[in-house]
């Protein structure tokens, strides 16, 4: 079909390719190449020029700050010797989440380290929220700017400060950081789409998303709760990695009604049966201990209290040296990425003492029920 004035004979239509900017329905999106980077890539950091520095603020989503930073950077050098509080000051950077980007990014270039992390953006974080189920942080993890690299360092805090205050969600972002960090920062590493459902394995479902965990409902004829799993943060990596989480918990977010025995038994049986024996037997071991507290909807994660002498002493504290993340990571290589990729998710407390230990920190934290 052709419009009149628009294409002339001579002019053959452009070919159809997938992958557009627009074409963009999972997490795919990671940085695109820019024709100003080439410039940068062979070049130090401390030599770059005031519009090479402005330029690179631009590409990580910083450009608010661009018009500011071109009056008072000389060179890549200025931002390297910054501290927060000239950061601050100079370039009103009081955004607390921007500002640790930035931090993050520049010590990445002090250490000439490139990490996995610094490859995903800030927009592929966004849909990486649809895959875990929690879509509706969407807007201030983008306002925000997190990206990958953020992802890796986020304390709880973070989370607190992006409006995230459900203990249920802190458990969901924690265990899909993790999955994440056992794949490398893989952007592709969740599954999507629905596969054989008699031959899952629980090194299978901890990479499942909140819409593949959906599938399955429909697929043991639950189809008409599945639709209640949206918002929820539920996801493979939830459903495996958090000894927490049991079928009691999916049948409270579904709206199962207690009444309802004959469902949730059927629950039951296919939930123990996707989780797998292992994993059912710490879960099991997990609520028989003392001290054991369900997961509810309702649990709420408080910031801690600082007195005004840790407060002066955190704002002395570099970014590593912060121990309040939110999916720790052990200084030495762990088992998870040292053993084959099929045992990485076999044991709960074997692929990660940090989650069990993390857990019990988030309630320490605060939880209100």
């Amino acid at each position: 079909m052709k419009r009149t004035g628009v294409l002339s004979d001579d002019i053959e239509p452009t070919q159809f390719k997938r992958g557009g900017f627009r074409a963009t329905a999972g997490p795919r999106l990671t940085q695109t190449p820019d024709s100003g980077r080439s410039s940068r890539a062979h070049t130090p950091f401390s030599k770059w020029t005031t519009e090479q520095v402005c330029g690179w603020l631009e590409d990580i989503g910083l450009g608010q700050y661009v018009s500011l930073a071109r009056q008072w950077v000389n060179s890549g050098q200025t931002l390297l010797s910054a501290t927060p509080q000239e950061l601050e000051k100079e370039i009103c950077i009081k955004h607390p989440l921007h500002r640790k980007k930035l931090q993050l990014s520049l010590r990445a270039f002090s250490y000439k380290t490139m990490e996995k992390s610094s490859e995903l953006d800030h927009i592929w974080v966004t849909r990486w929220l649809d895959d875990v189920g929690l879509p509706q942080y969407k807007d201030q993890f983008y306002e925000s700017k997190v990206d990958g690299r953020m992802l890796q360092y986020l304390t709880v805090n973070d989370l607190l400060f992006l409006k995230v205050t459900s203990q249920l969600h802190h458990l969901s972002i924690k265990c899909a950081i993790h999955v994440l960090h056992v794949n490398k920062f893989n952007p592709n590493c969740l599954r999507r789409r629905p596969g054989d459902e008699n031959k899952t394995s629980p090194s299978e479902v901890v990479q499942w998303s909140n819409h593949r965990v959906m599938e399955w409902l429909r697929s043991v004829d639950l189809a008409e709760y599945a639709p209640n799993l949206r918002g929820s943060g539920v996801h493979g990596g939830l459903i495996i990695l958090e000894p927490r989480f049991q079928s009691e918990t999916l049948a409270m977010l579904l709206n199962i009604p207690p009444q309802k025995t004959l469902l949730r038994r059927h629950l039951t049986t296919n939930f123990n049966s996707l989780v797998g024996p292992q994993a059912q037997q710490e879960k099991q071991e997990f609520a028989n201990a003392s001290g054991h507290a369900p997961l509810t909807t309702t649990a709420k994660v408080r910031p801690t209290k600082l007195g005004f002498t840790n407060f002066r002493q955190l704002r002395k504290l570099k970014v590593d040296e912060s121990a309040d993340y939110i999916c720790p990571m052990d200084t030495g290589t762990p088992p998870a990425l040292s053993g084959t990729p099929k045992r990485t998710y076999g044991s709960f407390r074997g692929i990660s003492p940090n989650l069990a230990r993390d857990s019990d920190r988030l309630e320490k934290v605060g939880s209100k029920k």
